[in-house]
């Protein structure tokens, strides 16, 4: 990859490897050394953007879902967008009631073995395949009875599309949860959806906001205000809390692309946000792909062979076990697996714990509006949807270390043997931790040996403060000296008021006038004739 190639670059390289044309719905993401979350920018240089040296590692992930997937046109787009959809329903995204997870787990089920076959399924055969963070033996039955007796002769293809409609009717379709806490201190999931801007708490939607009500979105530090415009001029602010600054930042660029492709009619209405009304202060943004509508027109027009798919041939995610490697998980007997999983369902829990943690000072902000205990929702607010029987609570979706698989399943075997728990949180650190990035910090470390030094988000902050208050200094320069060039011109002017009398019959204007502005004056007047009779000429 070259130094200055844009993300673009790599983008299109990766969807021509794909063979993928409807790919406005994709992008990559990517983890910081800092364990925070990215999307690659396309107008941006990919090494600029990286703050860790190569190789690099990164995600290729649905960014925008699709409003209604079974429109999408080729079969490849749906694939692509049905495993995006099984991993959210294997990390605990997708929340859904006990019923419809064993509906879409028994189309996953049809997807990928076909139709039950005595010989070749033997009892508790669901039981080998991980859909979902926690299983019971009910549920496997439930999948097991739906698969025998009702998907019965769907292809792949049907079956997936089977998923893809049901998945888009469940509340939390399209979810991308971004931890946060309300002005009470209670734990909030944020998330932008094809719809809407919604907030998630225990097993509810306490919150949904249309995208033509979110008027507009703005951050500071770890705050980020949600502007809602409703029937009868009814205005309201929402206030959440980030774990991080830049936490905060992700989650407002997250929601200005997002409002930008579902809202929009064309990609020329898109226009650069400030994060403060202050010119001058805050991080400007802009979305600089195509819109939702344009993507369905140009979806519209495309006339080609269908591409083949190799369904086998994708390699899974280290985070998301493909059930087609059941027959690897199978070898580890089923209570050793469900003490794994337990003891990694724990280290979610205590990560979740973690991360927030942190005391939120209790702040009101106006119109604050706060979580389901406090009056004055707003109409739309007001339909508290129960999402699933369970809490919600999904995992870190982290990024994928390329490691072997059989080496993968050692550890977890090693680990829980050991009585050492497997926790989400160690794989997110040793993902995160690059050898480029640990080799930084260890000269960080032996720089300021004691003191700590300033971490990379730190020095950020730093240099944030140090750029705002220079473009403060700037404006400020560049007001005063426009201020006086409208006084010196006013003041040679025929405007006849007492304020502009008493100035120019002062002896420091007299002095001035004389000195310097009428031999100024005389200058500009002999170069603009000059130029005059030059242009006259030719």
């Amino acid at each position: 990859l070259q130094r200055d190639a844009k993300g673009q670059y790599l983008f299109d390289l990766l969807c021509h490897h794909l063979n993928l044309l409807e790919k406005d719905y994709f992008g990559i993401r990517f983890v910081d050394p800092d364990k925070q979350r990215h999307w690659l920018e396309f107008t941006k240089s990919v090494v600029k953007q990286m703050r860790a040296q190569p190789p690099f590692t990164m995600c290729f992930r649905v960014k925008f879902y699709p409003t209604d997937p079974a429109a999408l046109k080729e079969e490849i787009t749906r694939y692509l967008v049905f495993l995006q959809i099984k991993r959210d329903l294997y990390h605990g995204r997708l929340l859904c009631k006990t019923s419809d997870a064993a509906l879409l787990a028994a189309y996953i089920l049809q997807a990928e073995i076909g139709d039950y076959d005595p010989g070749k399924h033997p009892e508790g055969y669901s039981s080998k395949f991980q859909f979902f963070p926690k299983h019971s033996e009910k549920l496997e039955r439930k999948i097991a009875e739906i698969h025998k007796s009702e998907l019965s002769g769907q292809t792949p293809a049907t079956s997936e599309l089977n998923f893809l409609r049901k998945a888009q009717t469940l509340e939390t379709y399209g979810v991308d949860p971004h931890p946060c806490k309300d002005v009470s201190g209670n734990a909030a999931f944020l998330a932008f959806t094809p719809f809407g801007f919604v907030v998630l708490q225990g097993n509810k939607r306490v919150h949904f906001i249309k995208w033509n009500e979110v008027t507009k979105m703005k951050f500071e530090g770890k705050t980020f205000y949600l502007y809602v415009s409703q029937k009868e001029e009814k205005k309201i602010v929402l206030t959440y809390f980030a774990p991080t600054p830049e936490a905060c930042k992700h989650l407002w660029k997250c929601g200005i692309e997002n409002q930008a492709f579902y809202k929009l009619e064309k990609s020329s209405q898109v226009r650069t946000v400030s994060s403060s009304n202050l010119f001058f202060k805050g991080s400007r943004f802009r979305y600089s792909g195509r819109v939702a509508k344009e993507v369905m027109e140009s979806s519209a027009k495309i006339k080609r062979e269908p591409p083949e798919i190799h369904r086998a041939g994708l390699v899974p995610s280290r985070s998301c076990p493909s059930i087609t490697h059941g027959p690897r998980l199978s070898s580890v007997p089923r209570t050793r697996r469900r003490a794994v999983h337990i003891s990694i369902m724990e280290g979610l829990e205590s990560l979740r714990d973690s991360a927030h943690s942190t005391p939120v000072r209790s702040a009101s902000h106006g119109d604050a509006f706060a979580g389901p205990g406090r009056g004055g929702r707003a109409e739309s607010s007001e339909r508290v949807a129960v999402i699933a029987d369970e809490s919600y609570s999904p995992a870190d979706s982290v990024l994928p270390t390329p490691v072997a698989e059989h080496s993968l399943e050692l550890m977890l075997l090693s680990r829980q043997a050991n009585g050492a728990p497997c926790s989400i949180e160690e794989e997110k650190e040793s993902e995160a931790g690059t050898p480029a990035a640990e080799a930084e910090a260890g000269e960080l470390r032996a720089l300021c040996p004691g003191a700590g030094g300033l971490g990379p988000a730190q020095a950020q902050q730093v240099n944030k403060f140090v750029l705002s208050v220079l473009r403060l200094l700037l404006v400020t320069v560049g007001l005063l000296f426009v201020l006086l060039l409208l006084l010196i011109v006013l003041t040679e002017s025929d405007l006849d008021t007492a304020f502009f009398r008493d100035i120019r019959q002062t002896p420091e204007f007299e002095q001035f006038h004389y000195q310097y502005f009428c031999p100024l004056r005389r200058w500009f007047a002999c170069k603009l004739r000059a130029v005059v009779s030059l242009l006259i000429d030719t």
